[in-house]
């Protein structure tokens, strides 16, 4: 099957109606719990548990707040105590997760993006017998570290989707951003990108500091180039690069991965060639109802195989209804 025939599929799979209720912001780098942004109404009567959410968010990265929304409002629905922390170093999430085993947390729900430096501690904690589900990050790794499932998007298949997007879209030559060097799953998209397009450059910035980001993509594209488009794999990295597009008076075009309001609007107005979604709010919210499911009737979500959130390619066709979507805080 084609990574396209796949994204067709998904589509209409992805289709899920969502509850929209509060909104809530993420902390990079230090820990909260809570039930900001609870849900109104019933809550579950079942023994309430204690659940960890370790994430590489740097501060300011708004795919993060939706994820975080989404595993907040399923946590204040099944009468679960949310802890989030996050830290972009690797060695800081492992010592968040040693942390939690070591206060023996009811579940763990962890972004895997650097197995190297969590794997060990990932593995310590279901020996532990706390039950570990990874998202977003570590797609082909939760099943060596006995997590129940993962939530996500297969990410070299996302990107061979992107690429195949390029290539229907016309364009010639690609750079695909990278901004987190050493992300498993970030590699793996500009790789597949790479698979379907092949005339593709990888570009790395650091968006741990955005003004270094702007600055390297505008002497990119003020240096010139026989590229026509640019790749970015996050929101934010997005529209950093359309201000270093106008800056450079350049007339590359953009498409990037993940989505929130900014970049949907920023679609349905032409100014991006398309978005990948892998619809965050869904990895927050399943990935901790799988875990409260877990415990109360040792339920398997997934039946053994990782649960596919994404991707699905969304244009300038789908811009409008997606964008209000995103201005309540679930896109």
């Amino acid at each position: 099957m084609s990574s396209r025939t796949l994204m067709s599929k998904l589509i209409a799979l992805f289709a899920i109606p969502l509850l929209i209720l509060t909104a809530c912001s993420s902390t990079g780098g230090r820990e909260t719990s809570g039930d900001a942004g609870a849900a109104e109404g019933q809550v579950a009567d079942t023994e309430q548990i204690t659940v960890a959410m370790v994430t590489h968010a740097v501060p300011g990265d708004t795919f993060w707040d939706i994820v975080r929304r989404g595993a907040e409002e399923n946590a204040a629905k099944n009468n679960v105590d949310l802890i989030y922390a996050s830290d972009p170093e690797g060695s800081e999430q492992a010592l968040l997760i040693d942390q939690y085993v070591q206060q023996e947390v009811d579940g763990l729900v962890v972004a895997n993006a650097k197995p190297e430096a969590l794997n060990d501690s990932l593995v310590a904690a279901v020996e532990a017998g706390i039950p570990v589900v990874t998202i977003n990050a570590g797609d082909a790794q939760w099943e060596d570290i006995g997590a129940i499932t993962h939530f996500g998007q297969p990410e070299r298949t996302a990107g061979e989707a992107a690429g195949e997007e390029l290539a229907e879209q016309g364009f010639s030559s690609a750079i695909c951003v990278i901004q987190e060097q050493g992300h498993v799953g970030l590699e793996s998209r500009c790789e597949g990108v790479a698979d379907t397009f092949p005339d593709t450059e990888i570009l790395y910035v650091d968006s741990a500091d955005m003004p270094s980001v702007e600055a390297d993509l505008t002497a990119k594209l003020q240096a010139g180039g026989e590229q026509d488009v640019m790749v970015t794999l996050g929101a934010p990295i997005a529209t950093t690069a359309l201000q270093a597009k106008e800056s450079a008076g350049s007339d590359i075009a953009i498409g990037t991965f993940d989505m929130n309001a900014e970049v949907a609007q920023r679609l349905a107005d032409g100014d991006l060639a398309f978005i990948v979604d892998q619809q965050p709010y869904l990895q927050g919210y399943q990935a901790v109802d799988s875990i409260w499911l877990a415990t109360y009737g040792g339920f398997q979500v997934g039946g053994g195989e990782l649960v596919l959130t994404g991707p699905a390619i969304v244009t300038q066709d789908q811009a409008a209804e997606v964008a209000e979507h995103a201005e309540q805080g679930v896109r």
